[in-house]
């Protein structure tokens, strides 16, 4: 809203300062500053009134060190995460910019299954919360939206030409020429690395790229349903899901920005992806709610996030990682949550293995999620917690270097 108001003052009355309102880096750190603000002053208002209606959480038995003392922390602060976020972008970003658009009903899609799932659990005293298979619906559903929404909509281009063999970089430029409809991704760590879905199809004949959508879309379903509960595993101890998620949205807050400017794209001969640059003041919102968070959800914990706040961060990590055609670093960016989700998977399928094999199932760690295991080994959370998070800073850091290490 914001920035309509003063782009209207810029243009109607010439007023001093107003311009400033079109960059997006202003807006950005405006947004990461109040999204802080929000999250830390409004939080705390937020966790009373949830521990006032005895919003607690239900801890389950499991033998792990101090988690007795857990029971009855409020939960479902992933909507502290929420408001933090929506707020400062519905002030500060492009509201008609079709991946904010998406960004928003992505946050509110996984931000309602969420919340349906804390509600069951707590207010139900069912357990067990919201069944599998609705959330694997919902996350189905929300993947075949984006998945389509990116495929059809006409906003949603790439430009692959390099800026400067074809004009100077000073003059103004009419994107629309050179932009084209695609569904080219980036394949990290190569040379030559834009690689197209539609190619999978080339068997079918010269017009095989107008069946790109039979790839297309069932990746987007699959890459949103793996982050999305990623995040809600690894959303087991203290600050581990909120501080890990952070480090990788920054990450991806900065491919965005490089991506979504001519003149770093050309420099860095990457893809150029035109109006994706203003998802950048929807990360910096999202990377100071996530922060704003932490402060109450560090270890101890003042306030769980819930399946309100990892559903939620998992959705939006995903979407914007395929938006900017970056989905095939999120093994990289997001190696914590592949970490637990493979942990879980192993522990699983191992189990079942030796149990129909030996009579009795065995196990590979001593407990999954991975961060369980170490506690089982009795390493105290806020170190795990700590390691964690330096692992997720490496990852970053290997995930950056792919921008010239091809």
């Amino acid at each position: 809203m914001l920035y309509y108001i003063f782009q209207y003052l810029d243009k109607a009355f010439d007023v001093p300062g107003a311009g400033v309102f079109q960059y997006i880096t202003f807006r950005s750190a405006l947004a990461f500053i109040l999204s802080i603000l929000i999250a830390t002053i409004y939080g705390k208002k937020i966790i009373n009134y949830l521990r006032n209606q005895q919003v607690g959480e239900t801890v389950r038995e499991l033998g792990l060190e101090g988690q007795t003392a857990k029971a009855g922390t409020p939960t479902m602060g992933g909507i502290i995460i929420i408001l933090a976020t929506l707020i400062p972008v519905l002030l500060l970003a492009k509201l008609n910019n079709i991946y904010i658009i998406l960004l928003i009903m992505t946050t509110l899609w996984m931000g309602t299954i969420g919340f349906i799932d804390d509600y069951i659990k707590i207010f139900k005293k069912d357990k067990q919360g919201l069944k599998g298979i609705f959330k694997v619906i919902g996350q189905v559903g929300l993947g075949l939206i984006v998945g389509t929404v990116l495929y059809l909509s006409p906003d949603v281009t790439v430009r692959k030409d390099t800026l400067t063999s074809r004009v100077k970089i000073e003059n103004n430029i009419k994107p629309a020429d050179l932009e084209e409809k695609s569904t080219a991704t980036t394949i990290p760590f190569f040379k030559n690395n834009e690689f197209d879905y539609a190619e999978v199809l080339s068997f079918m004949g010269d017009d095989y790229k107008d069946y790109a959508w039979l790839i297309f879309i069932p990746m987007v379903i699959l890459i949103i349903t793996a982050v999305s509960n990623g995040a809600n595993l690894t959303d087991g101890i203290d600050g581990l899901a909120a501080g890990t998620s952070a480090i990788s949205v920054l990450t991806l807050g900065l491919f965005t920005f490089v991506s979504g400017n001519i003149i770093f794209s050309d420099y860095l001969n990457i893809m150029y992806i035109p109006n994706a640059g203003e998802m950048t003041v929807y990360i910096a919102a999202f990377v100071g709610a996530l922060v704003g968070f932490l402060w109450y959800n560090a270890y101890p914990a003042s306030v769980f996030m819930g399946d309100t706040g990892s559903l939620t961060i998992g959705g939006i990590i995903a979407v914007i990682a395929i938006s900017i055609r970056k989905e095939l670093l999120i093994p990289v960016i997001c190696g914590i949550f592949l970490a637990e989700n493979l942990s879980v998977m192993i522990q699983v399928s191992y189990f079942k293995y030796t149990k129909k094999k030996y009579g009795e199932g065995r196990r590979i760690f001593l407990m999954s999620p991975l961060h369980h295991h170490y506690q089982k080994k009795g390493y105290h959370e806020s170190r795990i917690v700590t390691r964690f998070w330096i692992v997720g800073i490496l990852l970053a850091i290997f995930s950056l270097v792919s921008l010239k290490l091809r």
